[in-house]
């Protein structure tokens, strides 16, 4: 019971700290050698949020990614990446491992921060906050992993579709110049449909 408490007290004061913020920019996060910056550096900016792994069926969208940041950096675009070991435990290095494996693997030049729990007691309120705005939008099964994490999560729950956490590696949100969230991509959407949204928020 005292266990239960702990973790539901822990639950609470996240949902509480996510709900008193308006926008992204109201959010603090550790970068890889773990010192807390404010997100608020990025005001005026288009940002894709992306929780990641390296040793996942969706690692390789990393170069597309590096590609979508080359697009349209200039025209205030970045891209915030945030390891994740909680699907699969497929993120299972250190901070540092991981950006060398990014680097020299898919070359991205797009900032990379601390590893982060999107999902839980422990999740970062940045997720918290970013799940509130835009629930889980399906995966799709005409990607063969999507039709089989679909399968999975079915068996678990046959509700699991109404919960709005994070399902998977690679999910994105996409956020606009005031910092409101503006779309949610499962990994199984197509990068090109992804790269699409981009354009179009940037250049409505």
């Amino acid at each position: 019971m005292k266990r239960f408490f702990l973790t539901f007290v822990c639950m609470a004061a996240v949902m509480m700290t996510a709900t008193a913020q308006s926008s992204v920019f109201d959010f603090s996060v550790k970068t890889q050698d773990g010192k807390m910056v404010k997100l608020d550096s990025y005001k005026g900016q288009y940002i894709l949020i992306v929780n990641t792994a390296t040793q996942c069926g969706f690692t390789p969208q990393y170069e597309e990614m590096q590609h979508m940041y080359e697009k349209f950096k200039d025209d205030g675009f970045v891209i915030l990446d945030f390891p994740c070991n909680q699907f699969g435990e497929q993120a299972p290095g250190s901070n540092q491992e991981i950006h060398n494996f990014c680097t020299s693997t898919f070359n991205i030049t797009f900032p990379q921060f601390a590893k982060v729990n999107v999902n839980g007691p422990d999740e970062d309120p940045l997720f918290t906050w970013l799940k509130k705005q835009k629930g889980f939008e399906g995966f799709d099964q005409s990607n063969p992993i999507g039709k089989h994490l679909h399968e999975a999560f079915l068996k678990q729950d046959p509700n699991y579709a109404e919960n709005p956490d994070i399902k998977w590696n690679f999910t994105k949100f996409l956020i606009d110049r005031e910092g409101n969230v503006v779309a949610r991509f499962e990994p199984t959407v197509d990068m090109n449909k992804v790269a699409d949204a981009i354009y179009r928020t940037i250049y409505k």
